[in-house]
């Protein structure tokens, strides 16, 4: 399996978990949100949105076009930060750090 395959897997089953813990389901953000300069686009949206409408979408083109994965990714500690903060189950953080995870380490090793 390439590495593309491996990523779209991953990709496949962060959105499977975030629908599981019910973090999937919500509006699409305003064309301007994307605009954003902040990290995360924190400043214009939730990080599940941001994770659903930019993180897994922008990773589908590069599995679509095949193209190099960036040097480093390190997603999983802030989807873990957040979640603690926003209060959420122990194992609805625990299964979607543990997706994340996977997907930065896919990224990061190759």
């Amino acid at each position: 399996m390439t590495v593309h395959e491996e990523l779209d897997v991953a990709l496949r089953r962060l959105e499977a978990t975030m629908k599981a813990t019910n973090m999937w389901r919500m509006s699409v953000p305003e064309p301007a949100a994307y605009e954003s300069q902040q990290p995360f686009c924190i400043d214009t949206m939730a990080l599940p949105q941001w994770l659903r409408f930019v993180f897994i979408a922008r990773l589908d083109a590069l599995i679509e076009a095949e193209a190099p994965m960036p040097e480093k990714c390190d997603v999983a500690p802030v989807v873990d930060t957040y979640l603690a903060q926003q209060g959420a189950r122990a194992t609805d953080r625990l299964l979607l750090c543990k997706a994340v995870e996977e997907i930065d380490r896919l990224i990061t090793d190759n």
